[in-house]
């Protein structure tokens, strides 16, 4: 067994993992334990009692159960920075030696120097260049080791855990509760696609098949016989905004009956779930409101933003998950 096969499997064995929450004695019990008794819970609950009752006015057949997870502050934890960030800048500051005019070129001058606030100054655009640089020129199999390695070792800033450990348990039950009844879950984020299928299927138990994300284009070489696929420094696809119904169209061919998000960046995906059509549907926000546990944002958060989704939701009737008040527990790792 690899050693990082064994760092998930050591996840799970300490219940930051999913296996044991689709066990025919949890099914018995209560599905959502770390959940608190309140309208999100019971919303999530009838909601899926109402699509898989045979012969009721709700039901929806297997095949159109889909059912889409925004990653970054919905499945796993985004502040103080998103986490496939944090693996670029600890990848050009590993590759800094074979590049010494980063020394004096934004914004590696400055994230060489420690000074993330001064590196990230310069906006999307700073944050294409280093991920472009940590990203790009190497092969698809030797991006997947680096990242994979990344996820095994490195650890998070605020609570010294894995990166891999900072699932939020409560959504790990509702994502082993809805294929227990029949659905088929999707990864629709804005992360890098390659990235977040090093980890999806170990901790979500989502395939890599069911992952869909921002890409960068790809150039296929035969290097000494062998075939490769090598990543260049190009956009392919952006799967946020309103590039997530475009991606879901494109990759799943369906439209999904339940949608799960926590920012801006999610709301034409929640849209297109729920906003002017038939049938059951069942779209659900995850507020950012617990500042001991985790941290509070919402509005003018420059991650994660929540603004224009917490109108539509009030105005819609979205459920909205106030992590302070519904989740018993955030993370798996919590006593």
């Amino acid at each position: 067994m690899k050693s990082t096969s064994r760092f998930f499997v050591l996840l799970i064995a300490i219940g930051v993992g999913i296996a044991a929450l689709a066990s025919p004695a949890a099914a018995q019990t209560d599905p959502l334990p770390s959940w608190n008794d309140g309208a999100s819970k019971q919303a999530i609950l009838d909601f899926v009692a109402g699509v898989t009752a045979e012969g009721g006015p709700n039901y929806v057949a297997p095949p159109e159960r889909i059912a889409t997870f925004d990653n970054d502050g919905t499945l796993w934890a985004e502040q103080p920075t998103y986490f496939q960030l944090a693996f670029a800048i600890d990848r050009v500051k590993a590759l800094a030696p074979e590049h010494p005019e980063w020394k004096e070129k934004e914004p590696f001058s400055s994230l060489l120097k420690g000074d993330l606030g001064a590196a990230l100054a310069g906006g999307e655009p700073a944050i294409f260049e280093i991920v472009m640089a940590s990203h790009a020129g190497m092969t698809t199999e030797e991006f997947e080791k680096s990242a994979r390695d990344w996820i095994a070792t490195a650890k998070h800033p605020k609570t010294g855990q894995p990166y891999a450990a900072m699932v939020y348990q409560p959504m790990l039950e509702v994502l082993a509760y809805l294929r227990a009844n029949g659905f088929k879950t999707f990864i629709v984020s804005g992360g890098g696609v390659e990235f977040m299928r090093v980890f999806s299927e170990e901790v979500y138990g989502i395939p890599p098949e069911q992952v869909i994300g921002s890409s960068g284009k790809l150039k296929f070489e035969n290097r000494d016989g062998t075939p490769v696929l090598l990543k260049l420094p190009e956009i392919n696809f952006i799967d946020d905004k309103a590039g997530k119904p475009i991606g879901i169209h494109q990759h799943i061919g369906r439209r999904p009956i339940a949608a799960f998000g926590n920012s801006d960046g999610d709301l034409q995906m929640l849209q297109w779930t729920c906003s002017g059509r038939p049938g059951p549907h069942f779209c659900l926000y995850v507020h950012h409101t617990d500042a001991e546990r985790e941290w509070a944002y919402d509005r003018q958060s420059s991650i994660g933003r929540l603004d224009e989704g917490l109108n539509q939701a009030a105005a819609d009737g979205w459920a909205v998950v106030d992590m302070k008040k519904d989740w018993k527990k955030v993370f798996g790792f919590e006593k």
